[in-house]
């Protein structure tokens, strides 16, 4: 039976030292550059060497127009290199294996921060553009460069985020992305757009650089059967060495009336993966949380809101199987003591009004 503590090996690169993933969040603790500070940099650090088994960084940006929040981390230039050098450096020395999650906005691009946000169709209400289809391709390109910076700054891998609704998922929108220049309609049409940069990024980095992808299985315009789909065809494609899969509750069924109303989980669980992991993400708040998911036949657990309020979740997880998260209202001197900075604390009391107490 796989346990939390279980290694993992992948079809390229590292193997992983536990099942438990640190989930790329946002926390806008960057400098305003992109380039990496000292918070992002202990904020990290201290989840290396708290047992995390892959440590991810939050979303960052492609594009220079791609930003989708003050404080977000780039890798738009070769200027952000040197501070992901040390931010790679640091994890390695921790024994933990490294990505950099690579994220465009889109639509949901910050407009005080972004002249002219860009996405698939024209949307008035964000006031967001179409691209043209060259602007489509140069942004492919946005892609790869990103993650080769990324090898180049010694990360063992990146993770694609086609998720939560950012550009890559736009492309997705089956309501929305009625494009008629093979980028939109059908839904291999719509995720040709993913499906060039994984290929794009696997033809640019080294045999060893680990491709994780990122996917909401569900909202936003995303349909469940397509989801599934989609995954299946990436992991099988034998490009991508990892899919994770947000739910947003591991517990959750699905918001579709389908045919199928088993829990996303079980049916998450049951898809043909090839030489691919799979991971589950979605208020997993404890060790049982964390097995029953690995119970259920997936390969990993990303945790978020668990890995803010302990930076050594995974650890006190593998040690305790029944260990359980602190119940929210925490105290901002529980966080900073946890190594949250005062920028990603801030976020949060805005954010979540019952996560601090007052």
């Amino acid at each position: 039976m796989t346990k939390l503590h279980t290694v993992m090996t992948l079809a390229r690169g590292p193997a992983w030292p536990s099942r438990l993933v640190l989930a790329p969040m946002t926390n806008r603790q960057s400098n305003a550059d992109g380039t990496l500070s000292k918070d992002e940099l202990q904020w990290l650090e201290v989840r290396a060497r708290g047992g995390f088994g892959l440590v991810m960084t939050c979303a960052a940006h492609v594009s220079r127009n791609g930003q989708g929040w003050p404080g977000e981390l780039g890798i738009w230039s070769d200027a952000h290199i040197p501070g992901l050098t040390r931010l790679a450096g640091s994890l390695r020395e921790a024994g933990t294996t490294s990505s950099v999650q690579l994220h465009h906005g889109g639509l949901r691009a910050d407009s005080s921060l972004v002249p002219e946000p860009v996405a698939p169709w024209n949307d008035p209400e964000t006031g967001a553009r179409a691209l043209t289809t060259d602007e489509i391709k140069t942004l492919v390109e946005d892609f790869v460069a990103a993650a080769v910076r990324a090898e180049t700054a010694g990360f063992d891998g990146v993770e694609v985020h086609a998720a939560h609704g950012y550009l890559i998922a736009q492309f997705l929108d089956a309501d929305h992305n009625h494009r008629n220049d093979g980028y939109g309609g059908s839904l291999r049409e719509r995720s040709r757009f993913l499906r060039e940069i994984i290929a794009g990024i696997r033809s640019h980095t080294g045999p060893s650089f680990q491709v994780g992808l990122r996917l909401s299985m569900e909202r936003y315009g995303i349909k469940l059967a397509e989801a599934k789909d989609l995954a299946e065809e990436m992991m099988l494609s034998g490009h991508i060495d990892y899919l994770d899969a947000s739910l947003w509750d591991v517990g959750k069924l699905p918001a579709e009336s389908g045919e199928d109303h088993r829990p996303l989980l079980i049916q998450v669980s049951e898809l043909q993966r090839g030489r691919a992991r799979l991971g589950v993400a979605g208020k997993v708040l404890s060790a049982v949380d964390a097995q029953r998911c690995l119970d259920a036949g997936v390969d990993f657990v990303s945790i978020g809101t668990g890995a803010i309020l302990h930076h050594d979740f995974a650890t006190q997880a593998m040690e305790n199987p029944l260990f359980q998260a602190v119940t929210p209202p925490v105290s901002r001197d529980h966080l900073s003591a946890q190594a949250v900075g005062p920028a990603f604390i801030d976020y949060l009391e805005e954010i979540r009004s019952d996560f601090i107490k007052s």
